[in-house]
């Protein structure tokens, strides 16, 4: 029997704490991006899954375009601008003859052109003419600014805003296969390339008009998809893990 002297003893919480999430700490996260996912969708879901403040992509993929998207939390976060501004590759293929307001396939198209006076010798030789630095103008269904306005907001409104060209660098641009209409291609460009705009140009050098049928972003820097993991796949370990 206790005596009234005697004092309970109080058991301690050490060695109870909570260990330090380690998305707060901070992650590179490397995501394969599904089709028709907007940015927001991606960062909406990551935020929705982890439930830390802190968190970022860095830089964006067209919502039709698939392939690796470089999401930093925590800590990590610093390092988005660094990330984002390293060198990109992609896959895909251009398909010649006809035209979209998008240049890809959000929108329905609005022209079609003859394409039985191209070659594969005029194929090359388009490739190489928009390889290097170039002064490229934006996609106007892009999330550029102008005088305070995204673009794909006038865009679709139908309203056109002059759209000044950006000086942007396209390192390799390797034509993989040509089947046509089609044009399978491997391009190693910088920070701000749109892709779309090149299947823009690219058809233009060509007198056919163009546009991209589909995209795959394989690198950013020394990360690579093969090492990236699907959004689904990323939450069912998240919840695996809790």
């Amino acid at each position: 029997m206790q005596s009234r002297d005697e004092k309970p003893e109080l058991k301690t919480m050490e060695n109870e704490t909570a260990p330090p999430n380690p998305f707060e700490i901070g992650q590179v996260l490397l995501l394969d991006k599904p089709a028709t996912w907007t940015s927001f969708d991606v960062v909406n879901k990551i935020r929705r899954t982890i439930r830390i403040k802190k968190r970022g992509p860095a830089g964006t993929l067209d919502p039709l375009a698939t392939g690796l998207r470089i999401n930093c939390t925590g800590k990590m976060t610093q390092q988005s601008d660094t990330c984002q501004a390293q060198e990109k590759e992609y896959t895909g293929r251009f398909v010649l003859g006809k035209t979209t307001p998008s240049l890809d396939l959000e929108t329905p198209f609005d022209a079609e052109h003859d394409i039985s006076h191209i070659t594969p010798e005029m194929i090359i030789s388009a490739a190489r003419e928009l390889t290097g630095t170039l002064q490229q103008i934006p996609p106007m269904y892009s999330a550029i600014r102008v005088e305070g306005k995204r673009l794909y907001h006038q865009a679709r409104k139908g309203k056109t805003l002059d759209v000044q060209p950006r000086a942007v660098t396209v390192f390799e641009f390797e034509i993989t296969d040509v089947n046509l209409p089609s044009v399978g291609f491997r391009i190693v460009c910088s920070k701000g390339t749109y892709i779309r705009s090149l299947a823009r140009d690219f058809g233009m050098h060509l007198r056919a008009g163009a546009y991209l049928e589909s995209l795959r972003r394989t690198r950013i820097g020394n990360f690579r998809v093969e090492d990236a993991i699907t959004i689904e796949a990323f939450v069912q370990q998240h919840r695996q893990s809790e």
